[in-house]
Protein backbone atom coordinates (compact mmCIF):
# COMPACT_ATOMS: atom_id res chain seq x y z
CA UNK A 1 0.00 0.00 0.00
CA UNK A 2 1.38 3.17 -0.93
CA UNK A 3 2.25 5.78 1.66
CA UNK A 4 0.70 9.73 1.72
CA UNK A 5 4.41 10.63 2.08
CA UNK A 6 5.27 8.41 -1.25
CA UNK A 7 1.76 9.72 -2.54
CA UNK A 8 3.09 13.28 -2.08
CA UNK A 9 6.03 12.79 -4.02
CA UNK A 10 4.00 11.58 -6.69
CA UNK A 11 2.28 14.05 -6.96
CA UNK A 12 5.23 16.47 -7.15
CA UNK A 13 6.71 14.69 -9.99
CA UNK A 14 3.69 14.42 -11.95
CA UNK A 15 2.94 18.58 -12.01
CA UNK A 16 6.52 19.41 -12.44
CA UNK A 17 6.90 16.52 -15.28
CA UNK A 18 3.48 17.78 -17.42
CA UNK A 19 5.05 20.99 -17.06
CA UNK A 20 7.94 20.18 -18.60
CA UNK A 21 6.73 18.13 -21.24
CA UNK A 22 4.54 21.09 -22.09
CA UNK A 23 7.77 23.76 -21.93
CA UNK A 24 9.64 21.21 -24.11
CA UNK A 25 6.34 20.97 -26.78
CA UNK A 26 5.76 24.13 -26.89
CA UNK A 27 9.58 25.28 -27.24
CA UNK A 28 10.21 22.90 -30.11
CA UNK A 29 7.00 24.15 -32.21
CA UNK A 30 8.28 27.55 -31.82
CA UNK A 31 11.60 27.04 -33.01
CA UNK A 32 9.80 25.60 -36.29
CA UNK A 33 7.60 28.56 -37.09
CA UNK A 34 10.11 30.42 -39.02
CA UNK A 35 10.72 27.83 -41.36
CA UNK A 36 9.92 28.39 -45.00
CA UNK A 37 7.11 28.27 -46.35
CA UNK A 38 5.89 24.82 -48.37
CA UNK A 39 4.86 25.77 -51.97
CA UNK A 40 1.26 24.98 -51.16
CA UNK A 41 0.76 27.67 -49.03
CA UNK A 42 2.20 30.20 -51.14
CA UNK A 43 0.34 33.48 -51.08
CA UNK A 44 -1.62 33.12 -47.58
CA UNK A 45 0.91 35.69 -46.44
CA UNK A 46 2.34 38.82 -48.14
CA UNK A 47 5.90 39.18 -46.93
CA UNK A 48 4.60 42.39 -44.22
CA UNK A 49 1.75 39.62 -43.42
CA UNK A 50 4.25 36.92 -42.96
CA UNK A 51 6.53 39.11 -40.69
CA UNK A 52 3.44 40.06 -38.71
CA UNK A 53 2.66 36.57 -38.28
CA UNK A 54 6.04 35.51 -37.41
CA UNK A 55 6.20 38.46 -34.62
CA UNK A 56 2.89 37.34 -33.27
CA UNK A 57 3.88 33.87 -32.65
CA UNK A 58 6.43 34.96 -31.52
CA UNK A 59 5.17 37.14 -28.47
CA UNK A 60 2.43 34.53 -27.74
CA UNK A 61 5.11 31.62 -27.15
CA UNK A 62 6.84 34.28 -24.12
CA UNK A 63 3.28 35.21 -22.87
CA UNK A 64 2.29 31.57 -22.67
CA UNK A 65 5.46 30.30 -21.25
CA UNK A 66 5.18 33.10 -18.42
CA UNK A 67 1.64 32.77 -17.35
CA UNK A 68 2.12 28.67 -17.27
CA UNK A 69 5.78 29.38 -15.44
CA UNK A 70 3.73 31.85 -12.84
CA UNK A 71 0.61 29.17 -12.95
CA UNK A 72 3.73 26.17 -12.00
CA UNK A 73 4.91 28.45 -9.29
CA UNK A 74 2.14 28.79 -7.54
CA UNK A 75 0.97 25.20 -7.51
CA UNK A 76 3.97 23.97 -6.10
CA UNK A 77 4.43 26.75 -3.32
CA UNK A 78 0.06 25.64 -2.77
CA UNK A 79 2.03 21.80 -2.04
CA UNK A 80 5.26 22.57 -0.49
CA UNK A 81 3.27 24.92 2.05
CA UNK A 82 0.68 22.59 2.66
CA UNK A 83 -2.12 24.96 1.01
CA UNK A 84 -4.59 23.00 0.04
CA UNK A 85 -4.52 21.24 3.22
CA UNK A 86 -5.11 24.47 5.35
CA UNK A 87 -8.04 25.62 2.66
CA UNK A 88 -9.94 22.41 3.63
CA UNK A 89 -9.47 23.21 7.53
CA UNK A 90 -10.78 26.64 6.67
CA UNK A 91 -13.68 25.16 5.12
CA UNK A 92 -14.43 22.52 7.92
CA UNK A 93 -14.24 25.60 10.34
CA UNK A 94 -17.24 27.01 7.92
CA UNK A 95 -19.65 24.32 7.66
CA UNK A 96 -19.57 20.98 9.07
CA UNK A 97 -22.14 20.40 5.78
CA UNK A 98 -19.69 17.67 3.83
CA UNK A 99 -22.01 19.29 0.47
CA UNK A 100 -21.39 22.89 1.58
CA UNK A 101 -17.75 22.02 2.18
CA UNK A 102 -16.88 20.52 -1.13
CA UNK A 103 -18.75 24.18 -3.00
CA UNK A 104 -16.71 26.36 -0.90
CA UNK A 105 -13.37 24.20 -1.31
CA UNK A 106 -13.56 24.61 -5.04
CA UNK A 107 -15.35 27.66 -5.14
CA UNK A 108 -12.06 29.01 -3.45
CA UNK A 109 -9.95 27.71 -5.61
CA UNK A 110 -12.19 28.72 -9.06
CA UNK A 111 -12.09 32.31 -7.84
CA UNK A 112 -8.57 32.37 -6.78
CA UNK A 113 -7.77 30.48 -9.92
CA UNK A 114 -9.61 33.13 -12.18
CA UNK A 115 -8.66 36.33 -10.35
CA UNK A 116 -4.93 34.93 -10.35
CA UNK A 117 -5.52 34.97 -14.78
CA UNK A 118 -7.18 38.06 -14.78
CA UNK A 119 -3.61 40.19 -15.22
CA UNK A 120 -3.00 37.68 -17.82
CA UNK A 121 -6.49 37.92 -19.64
CA UNK A 122 -6.15 41.60 -19.77
CA UNK A 123 -2.61 41.73 -21.02
CA UNK A 124 -3.69 39.22 -23.95
CA UNK A 125 -7.02 40.74 -24.50
CA UNK A 126 -5.84 44.52 -24.87
CA UNK A 127 -2.22 44.44 -25.52
CA UNK A 128 -1.41 41.47 -27.59
CA UNK A 129 -4.70 41.05 -29.41
CA UNK A 130 -5.00 44.63 -29.79
CA UNK A 131 -1.54 45.30 -31.17
CA UNK A 132 -2.04 42.67 -33.83
CA UNK A 133 -5.63 44.04 -34.58
CA UNK A 134 -7.65 41.26 -33.34
CA UNK A 135 -9.47 42.79 -30.54
CA UNK A 136 -12.66 44.54 -30.31
CA UNK A 137 -13.65 44.01 -26.46
CA UNK A 138 -14.44 46.94 -24.85
CA UNK A 139 -13.27 47.16 -21.27
CA UNK A 140 -17.01 47.12 -20.57
CA UNK A 141 -17.71 44.51 -22.13
CA UNK A 142 -14.70 42.69 -20.92
CA UNK A 143 -16.20 43.14 -17.50
CA UNK A 144 -19.92 42.24 -17.79
CA UNK A 145 -18.51 38.81 -19.23
CA UNK A 146 -16.48 38.64 -16.28
CA UNK A 147 -19.24 38.97 -14.21
CA UNK A 148 -21.80 37.30 -16.24
CA UNK A 149 -19.42 34.42 -16.35
CA UNK A 150 -18.91 34.03 -12.60
CA UNK A 151 -22.50 34.22 -12.05
CA UNK A 152 -23.27 31.08 -14.65
CA UNK A 153 -20.36 29.38 -12.79
CA UNK A 154 -22.09 29.59 -9.53
CA UNK A 155 -25.55 28.20 -10.54
CA UNK A 156 -24.52 25.77 -13.15
CA UNK A 157 -21.74 24.62 -12.00
CA UNK A 158 -22.49 24.62 -8.12
CA UNK A 159 -25.49 23.08 -9.12
CA UNK A 160 -23.86 20.11 -10.34
CA UNK A 161 -21.12 19.45 -8.55
CA UNK A 162 -23.72 20.03 -5.40
CA UNK A 163 -25.71 17.15 -6.95
CA UNK A 164 -22.69 15.24 -7.60
CA UNK A 165 -21.42 15.17 -4.22
CA UNK A 166 -24.82 14.46 -2.89
CA UNK A 167 -24.60 11.17 -4.96
CA UNK A 168 -21.04 10.49 -3.71
CA UNK A 169 -22.24 10.06 0.01
CA UNK A 170 -25.49 8.72 -0.50
CA UNK A 171 -24.52 5.93 -2.43
CA UNK A 172 -20.30 5.66 -2.93
CA UNK A 173 -20.62 1.76 -4.68
CA UNK A 174 -22.30 3.53 -7.28
CA UNK A 175 -21.19 6.71 -7.52
CA UNK A 176 -19.14 6.48 -10.53
CA UNK A 177 -22.49 4.98 -12.60
CA UNK A 178 -25.12 7.74 -11.13
CA UNK A 179 -22.58 10.59 -11.75
CA UNK A 180 -22.00 9.13 -15.24
CA UNK A 181 -25.82 9.55 -16.27
CA UNK A 182 -25.85 12.87 -14.57
CA UNK A 183 -23.07 14.20 -16.85
CA UNK A 184 -24.22 12.80 -20.04
CA UNK A 185 -27.77 13.89 -19.57
CA UNK A 186 -26.31 17.56 -18.46
CA UNK A 187 -24.60 17.23 -21.82
CA UNK A 188 -27.90 16.28 -23.98
CA UNK A 189 -29.44 19.52 -22.07
CA UNK A 190 -26.77 21.42 -22.79
CA UNK A 191 -26.42 20.45 -26.47
CA UNK A 192 -30.33 20.94 -26.57
CA UNK A 193 -30.43 24.18 -25.27
CA UNK A 194 -27.14 26.44 -25.09
CA UNK A 195 -27.98 28.33 -28.06
CA UNK A 196 -31.21 29.20 -26.47
CA UNK A 197 -30.04 30.12 -22.75
CA UNK A 198 -26.00 30.42 -22.66
CA UNK A 199 -25.26 31.95 -25.82
CA UNK A 200 -28.17 35.37 -25.41
CA UNK A 201 -26.33 36.27 -22.16
CA UNK A 202 -23.51 37.18 -24.51
CA UNK A 203 -24.25 37.36 -27.89
CA UNK A 204 -26.60 38.80 -30.07
CA UNK A 205 -28.11 36.18 -32.31
CA UNK A 206 -30.37 36.87 -35.80
CA UNK A 207 -31.39 34.28 -38.41
CA UNK A 208 -29.62 34.47 -41.35
CA UNK A 209 -31.33 37.25 -44.14
CA UNK A 210 -33.26 35.99 -47.26
CA UNK A 211 -31.25 36.09 -50.29
CA UNK A 212 -29.18 33.96 -52.11
CA UNK A 213 -26.57 32.75 -49.77
CA UNK A 214 -29.74 31.59 -47.13
CA UNK A 215 -31.43 29.42 -50.24
CA UNK A 216 -27.59 28.24 -51.55
CA UNK A 217 -27.59 26.70 -47.92
CA UNK A 218 -30.74 25.07 -47.67
CA UNK A 219 -30.37 23.77 -51.25
CA UNK A 220 -26.65 22.26 -50.09
CA UNK A 221 -28.49 20.86 -47.06
CA UNK A 222 -31.55 19.65 -48.78
CA UNK A 223 -29.17 17.66 -51.71
CA UNK A 224 -27.06 16.33 -48.49
CA UNK A 225 -30.45 15.23 -46.80
CA UNK A 226 -29.07 16.90 -43.64
CA UNK A 227 -32.24 19.20 -42.59
CA UNK A 228 -31.76 22.67 -41.17
CA UNK A 229 -34.01 24.55 -39.37
CA UNK A 230 -32.36 27.80 -38.23
CA UNK A 231 -29.54 29.64 -39.48
CA UNK A 232 -28.49 32.34 -37.27
CA UNK A 233 -25.54 35.12 -37.34
CA UNK A 234 -23.87 35.55 -34.39
CA UNK A 235 -22.04 39.09 -34.00
CA UNK A 236 -18.83 37.75 -33.41
CA UNK A 237 -17.05 40.57 -34.28
CA UNK A 238 -18.13 42.62 -31.11
CA UNK A 239 -15.22 41.06 -29.22
CA UNK A 240 -12.63 39.45 -32.15
CA UNK A 241 -12.04 40.06 -36.00
CA UNK A 242 -11.77 36.02 -35.74
CA UNK A 243 -14.36 33.92 -37.89
CA UNK A 244 -15.92 30.90 -36.99
CA UNK A 245 -19.02 28.81 -37.44
CA UNK A 246 -20.83 25.44 -35.76
CA UNK A 247 -23.44 23.42 -35.56
CA UNK A 248 -25.49 23.74 -32.24
CA UNK A 249 -28.35 21.07 -30.87
CA UNK A 250 -30.07 18.04 -31.69
CA UNK A 251 -32.10 16.41 -34.00
CA UNK A 252 -34.88 19.30 -34.56
CA UNK A 253 -33.31 21.70 -33.19
CA UNK A 254 -30.51 21.39 -34.34
CA UNK A 255 -29.11 24.88 -35.83
CA UNK A 256 -26.03 26.43 -37.73
CA UNK A 257 -24.19 29.48 -36.66
CA UNK A 258 -22.08 31.85 -38.68
CA UNK A 259 -19.95 34.74 -36.75
CA UNK A 260 -21.02 38.00 -39.02
CA UNK A 261 -16.82 37.80 -39.30
CA UNK A 262 -16.54 34.81 -41.16
CA UNK A 263 -19.33 36.12 -43.56
CA UNK A 264 -17.74 38.97 -44.11
CA UNK A 265 -14.46 37.29 -44.79
CA UNK A 266 -15.95 34.37 -47.08
CA UNK A 267 -17.14 33.74 -50.69
CA UNK A 268 -20.56 32.59 -50.78
CA UNK A 269 -19.04 29.64 -52.51
CA UNK A 270 -16.56 29.47 -49.66
CA UNK A 271 -19.00 29.21 -46.95
CA UNK A 272 -20.88 26.64 -48.12
CA UNK A 273 -17.90 24.46 -48.37
CA UNK A 274 -17.47 25.09 -44.69
CA UNK A 275 -21.34 24.21 -44.31
CA UNK A 276 -20.53 21.24 -45.84
CA UNK A 277 -17.42 20.18 -44.79
CA UNK A 278 -19.46 20.47 -41.21
CA UNK A 279 -22.86 18.54 -42.78
CA UNK A 280 -19.75 15.73 -43.23
CA UNK A 281 -19.42 15.42 -39.30
CA UNK A 282 -22.97 14.58 -38.98
CA UNK A 283 -23.60 12.48 -41.60
CA UNK A 284 -20.38 10.70 -41.10
CA UNK A 285 -21.68 10.16 -37.74
CA UNK A 286 -18.74 11.72 -35.72
CA UNK A 287 -20.64 13.59 -33.22
CA UNK A 288 -22.71 10.72 -32.30
CA UNK A 289 -19.40 8.83 -32.23
CA UNK A 290 -17.75 11.34 -30.40
CA UNK A 291 -20.54 11.05 -27.80
CA UNK A 292 -20.40 7.40 -27.29
CA UNK A 293 -16.57 7.88 -26.75
CA UNK A 294 -16.48 10.61 -24.21
CA UNK A 295 -19.00 8.45 -22.46
CA UNK A 296 -17.47 5.42 -22.36
CA UNK A 297 -13.90 7.49 -21.17
CA UNK A 298 -16.09 9.09 -18.54
CA UNK A 299 -17.49 6.01 -17.44
CA UNK A 300 -14.14 4.62 -17.08
CA UNK A 301 -12.61 7.95 -15.31
CA UNK A 302 -15.40 8.35 -12.93
CA UNK A 303 -14.62 4.41 -11.88
CA UNK A 304 -11.05 4.60 -11.39
CA UNK A 305 -12.31 8.17 -9.25
CA UNK A 306 -14.52 6.06 -7.07
CA UNK A 307 -11.80 3.88 -6.02
CA UNK A 308 -9.36 6.78 -4.80
CA UNK A 309 -12.26 8.76 -3.21
CA UNK A 310 -12.24 5.79 -0.78
CA UNK A 311 -8.76 5.71 0.63
CA UNK A 312 -7.97 8.43 3.16
CA UNK A 313 -4.53 8.04 2.78
CA UNK A 314 -4.98 10.39 -0.57
CA UNK A 315 -6.34 12.80 1.19
CA UNK A 316 -3.52 12.46 3.82
CA UNK A 317 -1.08 13.72 1.22
CA UNK A 318 -1.83 17.20 0.57
CA UNK A 319 -2.28 17.32 4.27
CA UNK A 320 -5.88 17.36 4.91
CA UNK A 321 -6.83 16.39 8.19
CA UNK A 322 -10.36 14.48 6.89
CA UNK A 323 -10.63 12.10 4.35
CA UNK A 324 -13.85 13.76 2.18
CA UNK A 325 -15.06 14.47 -1.31
CA UNK A 326 -13.30 17.55 -2.35
CA UNK A 327 -9.66 16.39 -0.91
CA UNK A 328 -9.98 12.81 -2.69
CA UNK A 329 -11.14 14.64 -6.17
CA UNK A 330 -8.55 17.26 -6.14
CA UNK A 331 -5.77 14.30 -5.51
CA UNK A 332 -7.04 12.36 -8.10
CA UNK A 333 -7.24 15.24 -10.27
CA UNK A 334 -3.33 15.51 -10.15
CA UNK A 335 -2.77 11.96 -9.62
CA UNK A 336 -4.77 11.01 -12.90
CA UNK A 337 -2.78 13.66 -15.28
CA UNK A 338 -0.71 11.23 -17.15
CA UNK A 339 -3.55 9.34 -18.30
CA UNK A 340 -5.31 12.35 -19.01
CA UNK A 341 -2.85 13.00 -21.01
CA UNK A 342 -3.18 9.80 -22.70
CA UNK A 343 -6.43 10.24 -23.57
CA UNK A 344 -6.29 13.72 -25.12
CA UNK A 345 -3.72 12.14 -27.38
CA UNK A 346 -5.93 9.57 -28.28
CA UNK A 347 -9.27 11.96 -29.17
CA UNK A 348 -6.95 14.30 -30.81
CA UNK A 349 -5.07 11.73 -33.34
CA UNK A 350 -9.42 10.49 -33.83
CA UNK A 351 -10.34 14.44 -33.88
CA UNK A 352 -7.79 14.78 -36.94
CA UNK A 353 -8.76 11.67 -38.52
CA UNK A 354 -12.43 13.09 -38.61
CA UNK A 355 -11.44 16.32 -39.80
CA UNK A 356 -9.22 14.60 -42.78
CA UNK A 357 -12.91 12.88 -43.36
CA UNK A 358 -15.66 15.40 -43.40
CA UNK A 359 -13.37 17.37 -45.76
CA UNK A 360 -13.22 14.47 -48.18
CA UNK A 361 -16.86 13.92 -47.54
CA UNK A 362 -17.45 18.08 -48.62
CA UNK A 363 -15.02 17.64 -51.29
CA UNK A 364 -17.90 15.25 -53.06
CA UNK A 365 -20.54 17.71 -52.51
CA UNK A 366 -18.74 21.39 -53.04
CA UNK A 367 -15.68 21.59 -55.23
CA UNK A 368 -12.30 21.04 -53.15
CA UNK A 369 -11.04 24.46 -54.32
CA UNK A 370 -13.53 26.56 -52.42
CA UNK A 371 -12.56 24.76 -49.10
CA UNK A 372 -9.35 25.12 -49.72
CA UNK A 373 -9.25 28.73 -50.69
CA UNK A 374 -11.60 29.22 -47.56
CA UNK A 375 -9.32 27.25 -44.99
CA UNK A 376 -6.49 29.78 -46.47
CA UNK A 377 -8.03 32.93 -45.97
CA UNK A 378 -8.82 31.81 -42.21
CA UNK A 379 -5.44 30.51 -41.75
CA UNK A 380 -4.23 34.62 -42.69
CA UNK A 381 -7.20 35.60 -41.03
CA UNK A 382 -6.08 34.22 -37.43
CA UNK A 383 -2.21 34.57 -38.34
CA UNK A 384 -1.90 30.73 -37.99
CA UNK A 385 1.67 29.18 -37.69
CA UNK A 386 2.22 27.52 -41.46
CA UNK A 387 5.32 25.15 -39.99
CA UNK A 388 4.04 23.72 -36.47
CA UNK A 389 6.64 21.22 -35.38
CA UNK A 390 4.96 17.68 -36.09
CA UNK A 391 5.31 16.28 -32.80
CA UNK A 392 3.41 19.28 -31.14
CA UNK A 393 1.01 18.67 -33.60
CA UNK A 394 0.71 14.85 -32.45
CA UNK A 395 0.30 15.91 -29.13
CA UNK A 396 -2.21 19.17 -29.39
CA UNK A 397 -4.13 19.52 -32.48
CA UNK A 398 -7.40 18.31 -32.79
CA UNK A 399 -6.89 19.73 -36.29
CA UNK A 400 -4.23 18.57 -38.52
CA UNK A 401 -2.56 21.35 -40.22
CA UNK A 402 -3.57 23.34 -42.93
CA UNK A 403 -1.04 21.72 -45.36
CA UNK A 404 -1.90 18.11 -44.93
CA UNK A 405 -5.28 18.96 -45.45
CA UNK A 406 -4.80 21.02 -48.38
CA UNK A 407 -2.87 18.34 -49.89
CA UNK A 408 -5.20 15.49 -48.98
CA UNK A 409 -7.96 17.39 -50.50
CA UNK A 410 -6.13 17.95 -53.46
CA UNK A 411 -5.54 14.17 -53.94
CA UNK A 412 -9.30 13.57 -53.31
CA UNK A 413 -10.14 15.68 -55.92
CA UNK A 414 -8.07 14.05 -58.23
CA UNK A 415 -9.28 10.77 -57.16
CA UNK A 416 -12.94 12.20 -57.68
CA UNK A 417 -12.13 13.33 -61.23
CA UNK A 418 -10.48 10.18 -62.59
CA UNK A 419 -13.76 8.30 -61.27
Amino acid sequence: MLSADIIYILIIAVVAASSVAEFFLSRLNHSHAGRPIPSLLEGIYDDEKYRKQQAYTAINYRFSTLQSFCMLAIIMLMLFTGGFGFLGVVVENISNNLIIQAIIFFFMLALASDIIGIPFEIYDTFVIEEKFGFNNTTIKTYIVDKIKTWLLSAIVGGGLLALITWIYYQTPEYFWLLACLVFVAFSIMMNLLYSDLIVPLFNKQKPLEEGELKQSIEDLASKAGFSIKRIMVIDGSKRSTRANAYFSGLGPRKRVVFYDTLLNTLSHNEVLAVLAHEIGHYRKRHIVAGMVISTISMAITLYIMSLFLRLPVFSEALGFSNASFHSGLLVFAFVYTPVSAVLSVLSNIVSRRNEFSADEWASRLRPAGHLISALKKLASLNMVNLTPHPLYVFFSYSHPPLLQRIETLLHNDAKNKEK
